[in-house]
């Protein structure tokens, strides 16, 4: 049977029009940095072009040596900078760091990425193969919400979120902006695509340190994210 995480996870789950606190555990990811413009930048496009054959190995191997079939998961990015306005007022992409991720299932290791790696890239090398790492973010408590429609318009969705329920519920932001697509934006009217918005949060009054660790950790009717 195909196991697909994203219904199975309540961090996979959102609503629209409608801010949640979930609990995220550590999960591993396959991650690429970049910085700049997705739509203009290079390397985010060879980032996606690195992530997704290494992805398609892994399951493939899980399923032919582990017997452990699993659906790929969606892609994933962290977006950062200095001044959160530029997510939201600003709205100034060139000013944007980013990493793309796509989650890999806890029972696959550092090992099984490094055959992963090596399979593709005996076969056609993507440009930004060896920029590609496995590691693990550790993301605790966070505010989170399904947005439909273009990127563009996430912005006063993030000001809510950010100015309003975050502060609010007596929080802060810690960490980085976090964004799950369920569409496939390449494909997908921009109309159409759901995004799953996530912001990291502790106490306002002082909590956990969260962050990216770069070793391996096992960690056992509305619109929702996952169908």
């Amino acid at each position: 049977m195909k196991l697909d995480l994203k219904k199975s996870m309540p961090a996979y789950h959102a609503r629209r029009a409608s801010f949640a606190l979930v609990t995220v555990p550590p999960m591993q990811y396959l991650m690429i940095d970049g910085h700049g413009d997705p739509n203009a930048s290079p390397a985010f496009a060879e980032a996606v072009a690195a992530i997704y054959p290494v992805a398609y190995t892994l399951k493939f191997a899980s399923r032919n040596d582990l017997g452990r079939d699993y659906v790929v998961m969606p892609l994933e990015a962290l977006w950062s900078a200095p001044d959160m306005a530029v997510f939201t007022d600003a709205r100034d992409k060139s000013r944007w760091d980013w990493t793309l991720m796509n989650m890999v299932p806890d029972w696959l290791n550092s090992e099984d990425f490094q055959a992963a790696v090596d399979a593709v890239a005996a076969k056609n090398c993507p440009a930004a193969l060896d920029r590609l790492r496995l590691a693990v973010l550790d993301e605790g408590l966070c505010a989170q919400t399904l947005h439909v429609g273009p990127f563009d318009t996430e912005a006063a969705v993030l000001a809510e979120l950010h100015d309003e329920f975050i502060p609010g519920h007596g929080l802060r932001m810690t960490g980085s902006h976090h964004e799950i697509y369920f569409s496939d934006f390449r494909r997908v009217p921009s109309s159409k695509l759901r995004t799953l918005l996530r912001q990291p949060v502790v106490d306002a009054s002082g909590g956990r340190f969260v962050g990216i660790s770069p070793s391996r950790t096992t960690v056992g009717p509305d619109e929702r994210s996952a169908p």
